[in-house]
């Protein structure tokens, strides 16, 4: 199986916990996004047949090519949880997380605690490969530690158990997001393997893009924590990396934008717990215009759209 899946550029929009829902998804790809990734999922609640993480992998055919990451570290859990993602979702592909970084995953031997283990990750990922007809790419970070970095070793063996694509972090697990995500280990990865690679790590802006496809010859990037709130940073990546010209959007465009996004989570997961799981968005979105700080507190406090319209439009108004 190869990483074909008709891609329309270079920008993916990475798996996010908390972002990554299916009505930003929808929002991320009317700016451009090439691949888009659910948020991840634990395999083992999809063998439970848990109702909250089969939600997580509700798919819409307008999202266009779009990936279930899930996460696990027990090769056969790993490979039924993937099965049961092609049988019942629109998957395009299955994307194995190896690359988180929070305590929790990490203690219970997941995420970024993997790189430690590369034995296991040949088997979690030759199990996945057996199970499934549809690709299967993996997100890694630079390795664990700055004593243990590994990702060229780790990307090999990816490669060898038969993974289609590596999405590559630029930090360590023990850096978390803090310091500066090294793009010499995702150039050093790309140099080592013959499988597609991702950079991701400190994408911020289309200039961002363009200097780590350059400097690294990975084959896509992918911004994550600089989407939030901006999707119209996917488009300003695209337009740098197609030399076109990008137009920031006016505070006004911002605030409906946010509205819009708001109104769509309050569609999908009804209006209480909809704009419950807006709240951070919406902080994102005002983030650094004028009189931002009073715009969230009132946001925070918003229960219902109508609430929401009335602060984002009288925040206009000042």
């Amino acid at each position: 199986m190869s990483f074909d899946l008709d891609l329309k550029g270079k920008v993916f929009a990475a798996p996010m916990a908390g972002v990554s829902d299916l009505p930003y998804r929808k929002i991320l790809k009317s700016f451009g996004a090439a691949l888009l990734f659910t948020e991840m999922v634990s395999a083992k609640a999809l063998c439970y047949k848990d109702k909250k993480t089969y939600r997580l992998t509700n798919i819409e055919d307008i999202e266009g090519p779009v990936g279930v990451q899930i996460f696990g570290s027990e090769p056969e859990i790993m490979a039924e949880g993937a099965r049961i993602v092609q049988a019942q979702t629109k998957a395009r592909f299955i994307d194995i997380n190896m690359g988180c970084p929070v305590p929790k995953i990490v203690g219970n031997g997941e995420g970024s605690a993997l790189l430690k283990n590369p034995a296991l990750i040949a088997e979690i990922v030759t199990a996945v490969k057996k199970a499934v007809s549809i690709p299967v790419t993996v997100k890694i970070r630079a390795g664990f530690s700055p004593d243990t970095i590994n990702a060229v070793e780790v990307a090999k063996i990816l490669e060898a158990s038969g993974c289609d694509m590596v999405s590559v972090h630029g930090r360590t697990r023990e850096q978390y997001y803090s310091g500066k995500a090294d793009w010499n280990i995702i150039r050093e990865v790309k140099n080592s393997v013959k499988i597609p690679v991702c950079g991701n790590g400190d994408i911020f802006s289309g200039k961002d893009a363009v200097d780590m496809l350059e400097s690294t010859g990975c084959d896509y990037v992918m911004p994550a924590r600089g989407l939030m709130g901006n999707p119209w940073l996917i488009k300003e990546c695209n337009c740098a990396i197609d030399g076109t010209v990008y137009t920031p959007p006016s505070v006004e465009e911002r605030l409906d934008m946010a509205l819009y996004h708001a109104a769509k989570l309050a569609e999908y997961a009804g209006e209480r717990n909809g704009i419950r799981q807006a709240r951070a968005h919406l902080s994102w979105y005002v983030k650094g215009l004028r009189g931002a700080s009073r715009l969230k507190n009132a946001l925070t406090a918003a229960c219902t759209v109508a609430e929401v319209e009335s602060i984002l439009k009288g925040g206009n108004e000042e």
